[in-house]
């Protein structure tokens, strides 16, 4: 299968997920524009020429500041950023500093001079396992799940109180698709598709998140293996230790170029849904486990059959918290895998990081920019090209332009019900059916890019009635510096990998912060909902 062929294949599926009922302008915009030409009307009715005069220019203004979108959002959205950042800035809401960094240490360890089990003082080792994340991350508990039937692993279960969600993550194993034939891309793509649609018919998940994130490799793991393995040399005197010195200065030479990918995938699932199944059987956080593993468990057969991950490991509150540490601090990364290999040699060195510090320091977010701790980052969402994309089409935009950078991308895919899906198809059929007439009335001739999206809602309408399922998708592309950088240059670069790509970057300018945590962070949050 050629790549032409395969992008046609997947771009079948993409499509604008409202469509504007009045040339091409929605209904809060129509109605905007409607409002705002009423005094002009009144005006011409009642003759006063001179009102008229000032007040078509004040229309005009207002049209263009509610229809023209610059960088995807119109005037009138930007002014409103610009006046919420204005006003989160005066009342330090756009600033966050951790419960550590305050000298809340009571509260992240045990009391120095007594025993806590033996005082009673519980409250300070409990608040080890109490999650300190800025942002959209507030509202986040970790528990620690029952055990998994048959086996002693306890995933770790994320709540998400301010979204009333209930997420769970694995860190998956995937040989990739850059050498993989055309049948197995095939297959692959249609596993995913299969995976979604179950989600769909099932309407129990409200999410799947697959979260991609491209690091340096530190070459600490590499090291161990070296020095674990690392035996003499029988040469004559002087070659043993110069094949020792050639290969010690390949490592350094290729250390600083070697590049290794996380891949993460996130199942989420609403708080009604698991109340409803929980009222049946057993209640409480059990219950609401027992649901999710089920979940979890033909998630994880459909990953490892014809998506092809070789492994799947559900992430227990250490290991999650060390994903989160990384996505934060990408410094922490060595130090981290280290502790992990010596944990496995002595146990007194514990691993990870406990969950209360998996986040930054401090945090602040600026208009154009998210710091945390002693990194900078930048975020842009990443709009579907019309024309389709082939499978791994976004693979260059995550790949560093320089050494010290750190990129991660996540794809959110939300199934749809097969009510909500048939209403959005209608009212998106009704839309286009209403735009086609008012052309006509107009005399404006239609153009070809109308004439495919009517034609791609009659398409999808037909595939919902044979059975399929619609699914929205957004994607979150960030790159991470060192703040001491040029962090504005990085975002430009950032915005180049998209276009070279073939898809259209859209920064989120105001809330940097709630994009790096759904590119970067991986538990399942989700763009807000007025930025789709």
């Amino acid at each position: 299968m050629t790549s032409q062929e395969m992008g046609d294949v997947y771009g079948i599926g993409a499509a604008r997920s409202r469509r504007g009922w009045l040339l091409g302008l929605t209904g809060a915009q129509a109605a905007l524009v409607l409002i705002a030409a009423f005094p002009v009307w009144l005006a011409m009715a009642l003759g006063q020429w001179a009102a008229l005069l000032l007040l078509a220019p004040t229309w005009v203004a207002v049209a263009v500041l509610v229809c023209v979108p610059v960088r995807g959002w119109s005037a009138a959205q930007w002014l409103g950023v610009l006046a919420r950042h204005a006003v989160g800035s005066a009342l330090g809401w756009t600033r966050w500093t951790s419960r550590a960094a305050q000298g809340d240490l009571g509260r992240l360890a045990p009391s120095a001079d007594s025993d806590a089990e033996e005082t009673g003082d519980v409250d300070a080792v409990e608040d080890l396992e109490e999650a300190d994340l800025p942002g959209i991350l507030t509202g986040l508990q970790i528990h620690d799940g029952p055990p998994l039937a048959g086996t002693g692993h306890r995933p770790a279960i994320i709540q998400n109180h301010a979204e009333r969600t209930w997420s769970v993550t694995a860190r998956v194993h995937h040989p990739g698709i850059g050498m993989a034939e055309g049948a197995d891309r095939w297959r692959m793509g249609a596993g995913l598709a299969e995976l979604l649609e179950a989600a769909s018919a099932g309407q129990q998940i409200h999410a799947l998140a697959v979260q991609v994130r491209t690091v340096p490799d530190d070459g600490t793991e590499r090291a161990d293996w070296v020095r674990r393995h690392h035996r003499p040399i029988d040469a004559p005197d002087g070659e043993g230790s110069l094949s020792e010195q050639i290969h010690a200065q390949l490592d350094t030479v290729m250390a600083g170029a070697a590049m290794r990918q996380e891949a993460y995938v996130s199942v989420v699932v609403r708080e009604d849904v698991l109340g409803a199944a929980v009222r049946r059987g057993t209640r409480g956080l059990a219950g609401r486990a027992n649901v999710l593993y089920g979940l979890l468990a033909e998630v994880e057969a459909r990953l490892v059959g014809a998506i092809g991950c070789s492994r799947v490991e559900w992430l227990v509150s250490t290991a999650l918290a060390v994903a989160i540490r990384t996505g934060f601090e990408p410094g922490d990364a060595p130090a981290l895998a280290d502790a992990a290999l010596h944990h496995a040699h002595d146990e007194w060195i514990p691993p990870g990081v406990p969950v209360a510090a998996a986040g930054p320091a401090t945090a602040s977010t600026a208009l154009r920019s998210y710091r945390h701790g002693d990194w900078e980052s930048v975020a842009t969402t990443i709009l579907l090209p019309r024309k389709g994309a082939v499978m791994g089409a976004l693979a260059r935009a995550l790949v560093p332009t320089q050494m010290g950078e750190r990129r991660a991308l996540t794809v959110v895919y939300r199934p749809m019900s097969q009510k909500a899906a048939t209403r959005r198809t209608g009212n998106n059929a009704m839309a286009a059916t209403m735009g086609r007439t008012i052309n006509d009335r107009l005399g404006r001739d239609e153009r070809a890019r109308d004439r495919h999206a009517v034609r791609h809602v009659l398409e999808t309408d037909e595939k919902l009635e044979r059975g399929r399922s619609l699914v929205q998708v957004h994607a979150a592309l960030a790159i991470t510096i060192p703040a001491h950088w040029n962090v504005h240059d990085y975002a430009r670069r950032l915005d180049a990998s998209v276009r070279l790509c073939g898809f259209t970057p859209l920064p989120l300018d105001g809330a940097h912060d709630a994009a790096f945590a759904v590119a970067a962070i991986p538990v399942g949050a989700g763009l807000p909902r007025g930025r789709h």
